[in-house]
């Protein structure tokens, strides 16, 4: 195994806490390049136990192998995001890791607020939509075990939201509106996929 990690230091007063999300803010989610490093014990359960395939395979819907697909390396958004600060009022910024859209979203999220996304908004690649196929998983846990797609969303103001669109656009990520920001009574989900 090979891991890392990184340091970084941020003045106290350009920390992006979350704490000025409100209703009507948008929700943009930026394209992931594939699994993301997460997920990959069910994953190898599906792929290796369940189908009985090797690396070398062809995945029936994908132009590479298993090991081309689980290799996939994770996007790295810093650039973006440094781009994206110098020109606008980014509220909430989440990088969706282990516990997927249900379980990253929420962490940023005041009491108050919910996030409802729009299932089908973004665009999900093949390799879920195999994994879901292949191990009967409910969308629920698709939800809460992977990226589905989204490896980073972010927080805005609806007012910025068409303007940041076009930024990404520029900067060569793929994005979407994917949802907003609503009002969240005790009783509802920090996050809600509703179906579009």
């Amino acid at each position: 195994d090979l891991a890392g990690f990184a340091v970084g230091v941020v003045d106290r007063d350009a920390v992006i806490d979350g704490s000025m999300i409100a209703e009507g803010d948008a929700v943009i989610g930026v394209a992931s390049s594939g699994l993301h490093s997460n997920g990959y014990s069910l994953v190898r359960k599906v792929i290796f136990e369940q189908l009985a395939m090797t690396v070398d395979d062809k995945l029936p819907e994908f132009r590479g192998s298993v090991a081309d697909e689980l290799l996939r390396p994770t996007r790295i958004y810093a650039k973006t995001l440094q781009n994206l600060q110098k020109s606008f009022a980014l509220k909430g910024i989440v990088h969706i890791t282990g516990g997927g859209l249900l379980e990253n979203i929420p962490r940023i999220l005041p009491k108050s607020s919910k996030a409802v996304l729009h299932e089908g908004s973004w665009e999900r690649p093949a390799i879920f939509d195999f994994l879901q196929r292949e191990a009967g998983i409910a969308d629920e846990e698709m939800h809460r075990v992977f990226n589905n797609g989204l490896g980073l969303v972010l927080i805005v103001p609806e007012a910025q939201s068409e303007e940041i669109l076009g930024r990404l656009e520029g900067l060569g990520e793929t994005a979407w509106r994917v949802g907003r920001i609503e009002r969240r009574r005790d009783t509802d989900a920090s996050v809600e996929i509703a179906a579009s």
